[in-house]
């Protein structure tokens, strides 16, 4: 074997490794020139070493370029690095510039990298969104409760995408602009004679101030009557008036028991006093008449008064003199 065919054998083993090694990213690069995207093959070789999918970053260029859009292999390589989606934010930007919408990579990056769908918010943006509210529940000053629910049109803001607040605020605001709306109605008839004077009143308020979105309309799609809480209250309020009124009641009346059984016991104690004293006359009519200060013209006259006293006890204790012990002498 002579010389050049050892030479032309380790040419065409290097080759082979060569196409072995480098086969991809010759590939990639003569996809990359073909398409006009000029993505060296020094920067596909270093992509690799630097952890980027170098397919992704070119399939990416590629998209852009044939779309008209300007962006480096730089910008596309440092935002994957960031932990964005390049393709969606390509896809964004492809998706802006043929709906006229002034988006550059910069925004649509840090959009990307906020944690929205930036393809979404643009496509948004062309073709608002219907959402509906969850079901308001409010109460007009007649008393009666009224539900609605109703349908918010919005559309992506792009310029307040970025820190801008989201739909569960839009959907908050709404709620509560209906309900001041209807809590400020004088009756319930008017809201349902006419349920676009709730529309009208809460998007005067600029409730989509702040927010990533921009409302177009709010539609009330339903009303309905609910409970008369103005009676409810009322009956609530008077049930409570009667249990304090008997509550008081009871306690005047606990009050009027205990005043009179301790004047139950002042009696009992009194007559008990009186019985005690009752007892001791025997005994000084007794000691009088040994004495001598009594005598029996004045004991006969005491019993006397005595047995007078209880006539007129007996008279007085009949109904209409009914019992009463009759004159000597009279008839029935």
């Amino acid at each position: 074997m002579n010389f050049q065919t050892i030479g032309f054998v380790i040419i065409i083993f290097l080759g082979v490794l060569v196409f072995y090694f480098l086969g991809s990213f010759i590939t990639l690069w003569i996809q990359a020139m073909v398409s006009g995207a000029r993505v060296g093959l020094l920067n596909i070789i270093f992509m690799r070493l630097r952890k980027v999918p170098a397919k992704l970053i070119v399939n990416a260029k590629i998209m852009a370029v044939k779309a008209g859009i300007e962006v480096t292999t730089n910008d596309l390589e440092s935002h994957f690095l960031a932990g964005g989606d390049v393709l969606r934010v390509v896809q964004a930007l492809i998706a802006a510039d043929k709906a006229n919408i002034d988006l550059k990579f910069k925004r649509a990056a840090a959009i990307d990298l906020a944690g929205r769908n930036v393809l979404e918010a643009v496509q948004m943006s062309v073709n608002p969104k219907v959402i509906e509210t969850p079901l308001v529940a409010a109460m007009a000053k007649d008393g009666i409760q009224l539900k609605a629910v109703s349908r918010v049109t919005v559309r992506t803001n792009i310029d307040r995408l970025v820190g801008g607040a989201g739909e569960e605020t839009v959907l908050a605001r709404v709620g509560e602009g209906i309900v001041s709306t209807i809590g400020s109605s004088e009756s319930h008839k008017d809201v349902l004679e006419n349920p676009d004077s709730i529309s009208k009143r809460v998007l005067g308020k600029g409730l989509d101030a702040g927010t990533a979105f921009e409302i177009l309309s709010i539609d009330i799609a339903d009303v309905d009557v609910g409970k008369n809480i103005g009676a409810e209250l009322a009956t609530d309020r008077a049930e409570a008036d009667k249990k304090i009124a008997q509550a008081k009641a009871e306690e005047r009346r606990a009050m009027a028991y205990a005043a009179e059984q301790e004047m139950k016991a002042r009696v009992q104690e009194m007559r008990a006093k009186v019985v005690e004293a009752e007892a001791q006359v025997p005994l000084a009519m007794a000691e009088a008449f040994r004495e001598g200060n009594l005598g029996i013209m004045d004991y006969l006259r005491f019993k006397n008064i005595q047995a007078d006293t209880q006539m007129r006890d007996a008279i007085g204790s009949t109904k209409e003199g009914k019992g009463a012990p009759k004159a000597p002498g009279t008839s029935e």
